[in-house]
């Protein structure tokens, strides 16, 4: 014969508990990539966040969430920062520049080309806050040393490069900075990279 097994009964007491109240909401604006914007946000919206679902700029990455991966790098008013431990309050009103804001038209930053003549972009997913921290070294100082640069970078990580490509790309950006010779138009006609193929 079978027992029936029965959980012991509970008597379930529903209590009216104050709610928290939510953030209040704010006007937030800034100039971001030379335009200025501006956006109601939550009051303890962080800048991270306001920067990809509001401002369109999905170069940002969100990475580790702590300050310890550097994927969400930006300028603002002319220092690098972590944008996942900046509030966006914090940045109200400043000059905030994303990877998406240093090319100047169709035309690269040096650093952005470098990083691809030196491979020191792979699966790319770290890439954009290298581009910013060392868009920002190169500003400070246009010609670093290899000690300089790797300084520069400590706070970024890749795990695909092994870092050399990135040290030799920021480099290499340095020297077309400081010879005052520019980087090709990224959209002028290249050669076929599929000759012969119809299209059919």
């Amino acid at each position: 014969m079978l027992k029936l097994l029965t959980a012991p009964v509970s008597i379930m007491v529903q209590y009216s508990l104050p709610m928290v109240p939510g953030p209040d909401k704010i006007n937030w604006e800034a100039r971001v990539n030379g335009r200025m914007v501006s956006f109601p946000i939550d009051s303890n919206a962080v800048l991270l966040d306001i920067l990809r679902d509001k401002g369109g700029s999905l170069g940002t990455k969100r990475g580790c969430d702590m300050g310890t991966c550097g994927c969400c790098s930006v300028i603002i008013d002319g220092t690098p920062k972590l944008s996942c431990l900046v509030l966006a309050q914090e940045a109200k009103g400043c000059e905030i520049t994303t990877v998406e804001g240093l090319s100047s038209g169709h035309y690269l930053h040096p650093i952005q080309q470098t990083f691809a003549d030196c491979g020191g972009s792979q699966c790319g997913f770290c890439t954009p806050g290298f581009l910013v921290v060392s868009a920002a070294l190169l500003e400070e100082n246009p010609s670093p040393t290899t000690e300089e640069i790797k300084t520069a970078i400590e706070g970024n990580l890749c795990r695909c490069t092994g870092y050399q490509q990135i040290v030799d790309a920021i480099a290499k950006a340095s020297e077309i900075l400081v010879s005052g010779s520019s980087v090709e138009d990224s959209t002028s006609p290249k050669s076929d990279p599929h000759p012969g193929f119809s299209g059919e």
